[in-house]
């Protein structure tokens, strides 16, 4: 260009990009839950979160972040100015708002608004498509997901119950190892970062 001017950047469409990107998180046995491009001086930085029901790995991140690098490279999604992208597992602060999300967040406690009862905090048992079984002040309540709104889960500086310990609330199946694996995971900063240009 004359001048070495290099064209404005603009705008990405956050849609289309995890349309784009959606098939190489899915192949890598996780799910995009949010993609988000923005400006930062004169790069784009490109956000990409991804859960799993076996949480997220710094290895998983950093594997999807130059599967998707190489991706976008090859088919120029980001356009001529240069990125940096991150990939990363949400944090604790995530509004549980799909069946996914509450099935992920199994032990933990939670505040939840539920219709015409206002908020209230209970651990997760179980969750499914239906709904969410929480343990409130001791009583098993199941809840469909129409009556609740987003869930937020509650930060606890003592230890998480045992699977022993949830047993007398009947069939709940827990992966003790894979759900204290999910917890260190999902409370850990993950940032694998790569350089797209």
């Amino acid at each position: 260009m004359p001048g070495g001017i290099r064209p404005a950047a603009g705008p990405v469409d956050d849609k289309r990009l995890a349309g784009l990107i959606r098939p190489v998180v899915t192949a890598a046995g996780m799910d995009v839950e949010s993609v988000r491009a923005s400006m930062v001086g004169k790069r784009r930085l490109l956000r990409i979160i991804v859960d799993s029901d076996r949480g997220v790995s710094l290895d998983d991140a950093a594997e999807v972040s130059r599967q998707v690098s190489a991706l976008l490279d090859a088919s120029n999604a980001m356009g001529e100015v240069p990125y940096t992208l991150e990939v990363s597992s949400p944090g604790v602060d995530r509004p549980l708002t799909e069946p996914r999300h509450w099935r992920r967040a199994a032990r933990r406690l939670v505040k939840v608004k539920v219709s015409g009862e206002g908020s209230v905090v209970g651990r997760v048992l179980a969750a499914d498509d239906d709904g969410v079984t929480l343990d409130i002040d001791g009583s098993r309540r199941a809840l469909g997901y129409g009556a609740l709104g987003p869930g937020a889960i509650q930060v606890e500086f003592g230890r998480l119950p045992d699977a022993d310990e949830l047993d007398e609330f009947g069939d709940v199946e827990l992966d003790e190892e894979e759900l204290d694996d999910e917890l260190e995971d999902e409370e850990a900063e993950l940032g694998a970062g790569g350089d797209g240009h």
